[in-house]
């Protein structure tokens, strides 16, 4: 695996101050389940994931007045 510049760990460094993260915990092995489940559809499992919960919240908001 190549060495991370310098160049490279400050760019990573700036793109994380303008993102939010937390830790999603599943039962052993489920993982590479979704993953692969993930993988199958193009997506990555960050992607996937944001894509469930934004459609989630999509179809649990209240019907409109």
């Amino acid at each position: 695996m190549p060495k991370t510049t310098e160049s490279r760990r400050k760019s990573i460094a700036k793109y994380k101050k303008t993102k939010d993260s937390f830790q999603v915990t599943v039962d052993k092995g489920r993982k590479d389940e979704l993953k692969a489940y993930a993988a199958e559809r193009g997506e990555s499992l960050n992607g996937f994931v944001i894509r469930a919960i934004n459609e989630a919240m999509e179809r649990d908001k209240p019907p409109s007045a």
